[in-house]
């Protein structure tokens, strides 16, 4: 099994540490970007949520996208380090 390494990443001014197989970091990056730039969208069309609702109209968005096209916009091994995201934010929460 390949190792996995830490890293440090910020959704929607929240930092968190999270560990993933060296080979997806670039697109754990890429995903991390394109979701704040969302969610920095958001905050300038709807000003006066808080974050957490912005940040749940981007997963909305990523659900609508996915459910449109019939195939997971997303890499199964992405999806799980999501997941992986969401339960610590869970906790964090």
């Amino acid at each position: 099994m390949q190792e996995l390494i830490p890293i440090n990443v910020v959704i929607g001014d929240r930092s968190y540490r999270i560990r993933i197989a060296p080979g997806d970091e670039e697109l754990v990056r890429k995903t991390l970007k394109s979701i704040n730039d969302k969610i920095l969208a958001f905050k300038t069309e709807f000003a006066g949520k808080d974050m957490q609702d912005y940040i749940a109209m981007v997963l909305l968005s990523y659900a609508t996208e996915t459910s449109a096209g019939g195939q997971p916009a997303l890499d199964p091994s992405l999806l799980e380090t999501l997941s992986r995201m969401e339960q610590q934010l869970d906790r964090a929460l």
